[in-house]
């Protein structure tokens, strides 16, 4: 077995090991993909351009929809073009530069789900003092950590991953570069940098989950105090959506990557990062525009506006 350098390639299996389904998934993801980036640039579009929609709990959206729409675009269009071109050859630097692009983006979204649970729970819990201790310093703030945070946690597992030495063969049964099936290639022992993964992803996962818990307790509590059943509902209506992309990104996330490599199987790696990495992105518009009354409004608002113009600039074409 010959060791990999960096003038070395990997070639990335696909979506699928059975030939007949790979222009399948092609045409399946392809659709998928394009409908997620136009469901998360309307989002980021309608927040922007309306001001009813300039608040905290919409500033995060907004960039919880631009880490969607980047997180996708870093190994979907990739992958599409390769299984269409039949070359799935991926130099060992374009791999680390995809590894860490997808790792800081997923670290990034776990930080800003974070701090739109705690902006949740200011809003229900702490009404009277929510403007002045969520202010649009504290929100940019609260954004650049996250930003921050999930470059430094990439580059510690990226420099954790490709620290260790590669041999041949060099197919990576997956359709990018992701820890789990990198780990498989490597011709040394992965016990160590395996386990110090664990304890970085376990300590950060899990504190991001128990303050997100520690949010959710504060506002059921408080919801449950109140006299007002309009009240309750109102609350709980603004807090069903995040929940609900609570559960998918930590339920997606933790099937996919909370297991140790002895126990990761290709097939199931590849199915729980499709629902990882494409699932959630693709649902989160569809659960923030489909009980958010004032969302669903700023995006007729936003495709009224576009209707006109292209009704408008087709006029004036004539």
């Amino acid at each position: 077995m010959t060791n990999v350098t960096a003038e070395s390639v990997f070639i990335l299996r696909g979506f699928s090991v059975v030939p007949e389904l790979q222009l399948l998934s092609v045409a399946a993801f392809l659709l998928i993909y394009v409908a997620a980036v136009l469901g998360n640039v309307s989002i980021v579009a309608a927040i922007t351009l309306d001001a009813r929609l300039h608040t905290p709990m919409y500033f995060f959206l907004k960039h919880l929809s631009l880490v969607d729409i980047c997180s996708m675009s870093t190994t979907l269009p990739r992958a599409i073009m390769a299984t269409f071109l039949g070359s799935g050859e991926i130099s060992l630097p374009a791999c680390a530069a995809q590894l860490f692009a997808f790792v800081c983006l997923g670290a990034t979204e776990c930080f800003l789900i974070t701090s739109m649970a705690y902006d949740r729970c200011l809003a229900i819990y702490r009404p009277l003092v929510y403007g002045a201790a969520m202010s649009p310093q504290t929100c940019v703030s609260l954004v650049a950590v996250a930003w921050g945070s999930g470059l430094i946690f990439s580059a510690f597992h990226t420099a954790n991953t490709f620290s260790l030495p590669f041999c041949g063969p060099h197919m990576i049964d997956h359709f990018f570069c992701d820890i789990p099936p990198l780990m498989r290639l490597a011709c040394d022992n992965v016990e160590a940098h395996e386990a110090a993964g664990f304890a970085v992803s376990g300590c950060v996962i899990m504190s991001c989950f128990a303050l997100t818990t520690l949010s959710y307790v504060r506002i059921l509590a408080t919801v449950v105090q109140m006299r007002s059943a309009a009240g309750r509902r109102k609350a709980f209506s603004t807090c069903s959506s995040h929940l609900a992309t609570v559960l998918l990104f930590y339920g997606t996330g933790s099937s996919a990557y909370m297991r140790p490599s002895t126990r990761y199987s290709p097939l199931q790696g590849r199915l729980a990062a499709l629902f990882y990495s494409i699932l959630t992105p693709s649902l989160n518009p569809l659960i923030y525009s489909l009980r958010n009354q004032d969302m669903k409004a700023a995006l007729r608002k936003l495709y009224f506006q576009m209707s006109s113009w292209g009704l408008a600039s087709g006029g004036g074409e004539r």
